[in-house]
């Protein structure tokens, strides 16, 4: 009101009043604006939720069949012959048509489909009136019969699949070898015989007395001149035990004969020289007799069924010290309550059933060592088959009645004890975490575990952050508290830049040009550490001794360009320091050194160049957010600590990084995540091998970069892409708990220093 007054009398114009209240439309839009922006907020923030929730169950999806439990029903009874003793049941892969060895010497037929009509029987060729007292099936659909008079009839049962009018039509057929005399002398009955067809010519063994064991091998030999000329040799072998034997079994290679005896132990016979076969070693299984043998797919894993009901595995494995093989102990499955009278193996994978006398059915998975199932009825059975699918049980008692059960178990090799435990797997010394999804035979082992995955993601975050967290805090610290304004609006935005390099082009890099460089100069980088240091204190102890007057003629933060020639010249020194130190102190490899001296292997593309690389696309991100946190520490605090005397060093360290702490620990843990989840540097430069070493010079797997490998390969639905979606649980769950922890931490931050 003065002012208006004073330009009245002043004779000037009067000078309009501003309106004090705010137009009530304005007021309205701004508050609807207000409302519009307020709720697009929480509506985004409330999407964003909801897709990360439809993303885990996405996941969660997927992983959960893989822990369903195994499911088996009833398919069907029927009627049989009275089978002959042994492995005499077999099905084909459509599980259309039984094949059972009956003790009369016929193949019997039996269809496992309504309107299917029976086909009359296979008469094994060669038998005569002799009857059938042992069976022995070994490869896919191969069998050795041996009769009461002393012979063995191998034969190879086949399915043709035709198609008439589009119905399918399954046939057996079956091709016989001649028959092999075992005991000329006596004729004595074969009491259990096992072959199998070995790359150096197939083998037989027979059973013709309580302790008499009979083997013939056979050798094909190809002659410079003429046909194949076919060596037949038949010796006894001498059996080091004192009660009977019960059970044979030879592996598909014909290095090794297994025979069980009534005194529950195992004997092993080294094959691999057939003109002088051995007695290697014998080993206790238990006190009861074994029952039944059986190799599982790849024929590495031994199958021991006792009389007891007892069922265990059995490998003949390298000792770790080297030596001979010894046949090993590897697990112990649910045991029966009867006699174990069959085993039957999987030929897709590491399962496999047992039967016992009291008509019960287990199903077992060899790698796990788990027993998923069991079934059955109250009958006593003589056999049990595995289908070729895998995805159904045939089983016959001694009077005939057969019985199907359909089975669904997609995923047996899966178990929580496979996925993060250790397991013994086959041609290893001891159980090891081993990540091996796939191999070139059909018999191959799917190695599973994720733990070396989970190791390699934990190492190369690790060595990422040893190099990107101190750089990055430092600089972020520098440039906030003592580097020149004008300067710093150069340096921060070229460091954020670097943040917009694609990873894929920073692995390539690291892959290609960084490790071959690396290489070349390993001992100077560790050089590096000690001289780079010691230079840059020497040249800081020198700047103190220069007058102040020409100090103070410097600005601010300038004295970085002075040590740019120091920090060029460490590095040079220290390169050259670590060339001398390799020639004269580690003979002039440091790689043999490492691997005599530590041993330690260095591999081209290792830990230590991820490291690097991955600290490259970690620090803008670490070295913005600190920067920021850094930047808006009130300016009173520093003003006040330096009014109380305190140097600026003093006041950045006790006064500004405490205040900043809350949002310099949200960078260090949003550098954690970059790094967790980077793929593609990992990928490139680490050679992606799944071991689990300490070593900085070795490389490692992690879990993004294995399941970007892998999931573009792996059949959907199958066990491997399904576990690969466990990884990415894996990894979604460990940056959901990074990311929560480190919003805890800094709320806690917050709250201890909100009233400075």
């Amino acid at each position: 009101m003065a002012s208006h007054l004073d330009a009245v009398t002043a004779g000037g114009p009067e000078i309009p009043a501003r309106p004090l209240v705010v137009s009530r439309t304005r007021t309205s839009r701004r508050l609807l604006l207000d409302r519009l922006a307020s709720r697009t907020v929480v509506v985004g923030g409330i999407a964003i939720i909801c897709a990360i929730c439809a993303i885990l169950f996405v996941i969660v999806g997927e992983i959960w069949p893989l822990f369903r439990p195994a499911r088996v029903e009833t398919a069907g009874r029927f009627s049989a012959p009275a089978p002959a003793p042994g492995q005499t049941l077999a099905v084909d892969e459509y599980r259309e048509t039984a094949a059972v060895v009956t003790a009369r010497g016929q193949l019997a037929l039996v269809p496992l489909r309504d309107g299917m009509s029976a086909a009359s029987p296979i008469a094994l060729e060669g038998l005569g009136a002799a009857g059938v007292t042992a069976v022995g099936r070994y490869g896919a659909d191969r069998f050795a019969v041996g009769t009461d008079d002393g012979r063995v009839v191998p034969f190879t049962l086949t399915y043709d699949v035709t198609y008439d009018a589009g119905v399918r039509r399954v046939t057996a057929k079956a091709v016989f070898e001649p028959p092999v005399l075992f005991d000329p002398g006596q004729h004595r009955p074969i009491r259990a015989v096992a072959a199998a067809a070995a790359p150096g010519g197939p083998i037989t063994v027979a059973q013709i007395g309580p302790r008499e064991i009979v083997m013939e091998t056979v050798v094909e030999k190809k002659a410079l001149i003429g046909g194949t000329r076919r060596e037949e040799s038949r010796r006894a072998l001498s059996v080091p035990i004192e009660g009977e034997v019960t059970a044979l079994q030879i592996d598909g290679r014909g290095d090794d004969l297994l025979v069980g005896t009534s005194t529950g132990q195992l004997v092993r016979y080294d094959l691999r020289d057939r003109d002088q076969p051995r007695a290697a070693e014998t080993v206790t299984v238990g006190a009861s007799p074994v029952s039944a043998l059986a190799f599982l797919i790849g024929d590495r894993t031994l199958i021991v069924g006792q009389e007891d009901g007892a069922v265990s595995s059995w490998q003949v494995v390298p000792p770790e010290t080297g030596g001979a093989r010894r046949l090993t102990r590897v697990n112990d499955f649910a045991p029966h309550h009867a006699a174990i009278v069959a085993v039957s193996v999987s030929r897709r994978d590491k399962g496999f059933v047992t039967a016992d006398a009291r008509g019960t059915v287990k199903l077992h998975y060899g790698t796990s060592g788990q027993s998923l199932l069991t079934f059955g009825g109250p009958a006593a059975l003589r056999a049990v088959s595995f289908a070729p699918k895998a995805d159904g049980v045939l089983a016959i008692d001694a009077n005939g009645a057969l019985a199907q059960w359909r089975l669904d178990n997609p995923h047996p090799e899966v178990t929580l004890k496979t996925l993060f435990g250790k397991v013994w797997y086959e041609g290893y010394s001891r159980p090891e975490w081993v990540w091996q999804s796939t191999g070139g035979t059909d018999d191959f082992e799917s190695k599973l575990s994720l733990t070396p995955l989970i190791y390699g993601t934990l190492k190369g975050t690790i060595y990422a952050l040893l190099f990107a967290v101190p750089l990055a805090l430092f600089a972020a610290l520098y440039v906030s508290e003592f580097m020149h304004p004008v300067l710093k609006g150069y340096v921060k935005p070229v460091v954020e830049l670097m943040a917009a390099l694609p990873s894929v082009v920073l692995g390539f890099l690291a892959g290609l040009w960084l490790a071959p460089v690396v290489e070349r100069v390993v001992p100077g980088i560790f050089m590096l550490a000690l001289v780079e240091p010691a230079m840059i204190l020497a040249a800081l102890l020198l700047w103190r001794a220069v007058p102040i007057a020409v100090r103070g003629r410097l600005r601010s933060g300038s004295e970085v360009f002075l040590l740019l020639p120091v920090v060029v010249c460490g590095a040079w020194a220290a390169l050259a320091l670590g060339g001398l130190m390799e020639q004269q102190l580690l003979s002039g490899d440091y790689r043999g050194w490492l691997l005599s001296a530590l041993g330690l292997t260095y591999d081209q593309r290792n830990s230590l160049v991820v490291g690097v690389a991955m600290g490259f696309a970690v620090v803008p991100i670490i070295f913005t957010i600190a920067e920021d946190a850094l930047a808006n520490v009130p300016p009173h605090l520093r003003a006040g600590s330096l009014a109380l005397g305190a140097t600026r060093w003093q006041t950045a360290v006790r006064i500004v990084l405490p205040t900043a702490s809350p949002g310099i620990f949200s960078a260090v843990m949003i550098g954690l995540g970059r790094a967790v989840g980077e793929t593609m540097i990992v990928l490139m430069a680490t050679g992606n091998t799944p071991v689990m070493d300490a070593n900085i010079f070795s490389g490692f797997r992690a879990l993004s970069a294995n399941v970007a490998v892998e999931l573009p390969e792996a059949p959907e639905g199958g066990t491997l892409f399904r576990v690969l979606f466990v990884a990415a649980f894996l990894l979604f769950c460990l940056t959901f708990a990074l990311n929560t922890a480190a919003e805890m931490i800094r709320l806690r931050l917050r709250r201890r220093y909100r009233y400075l």
